[in-house]
């Protein structure tokens, strides 16, 4: 399962690179529309909070860019670090790392401060990493006894 975990968080973003290189290409691909067809099952794709590459936007927006493409890194760490969840501990990360995502997303919707898709994606990176080391812990079972 962990194997599975970890495979799965490095396909995604590659799936993702595929779809919008179909785009890109202007190949009238299944699997390029299978990518765009589900990202929006996850992802609101919306033009101006999206990254474009030759006049086409990506299929998923920034933020979950950057969480995508964060994620292997964490899943990676995870399954290198050989430990299970340790769960006060690795929720405490997931938080902090949570952190510039929802400073990011207070400060848009607060009406405080215009945020760029650039920013979204930056702001990400840390609780896509995270994210994914916690699953990946998680699936490896408790440390120890749960705190």
């Amino acid at each position: 399962m962990i194997k599975v975990l970890v495979a799965a968080s490095i396909l995604w973003p590659a799936l993702l690179a595929v779809g919008a290189g179909a785009r890109i290409r202007n190949e009238n691909s299944s699997l390029g529309a299978a990518v765009y067809l589900t990202s929006g099952l996850v992802c609101h794709q919306r033009d101006e909070r999206s990254f474009h590459t030759h006049g086409v936007k990506w299929p998923v927006c920034a933020r979950c860019s950057g969480l995508y493409l964060a994620a292997p890194l964490g899943a990676l760490l995870a399954l290198a670090g050989g430990r299970g969840l340790r769960r006060s501990q690795d929720l405490k990360a997931l938080a902090l790392a949570a952190f510039p995502t929802a400073a990011t997303f207070v400060l848009e919707h607060g009406g405080i401060a215009s945020i760029s898709s650039t920013h979204r994606f930056i702001a990400a990176l840390p609780l896509g990493a995270a994210a994914a080391w916690v699953v990946v812990r998680a699936a490896r079972g408790p440390h120890a006894a749960i705190e």
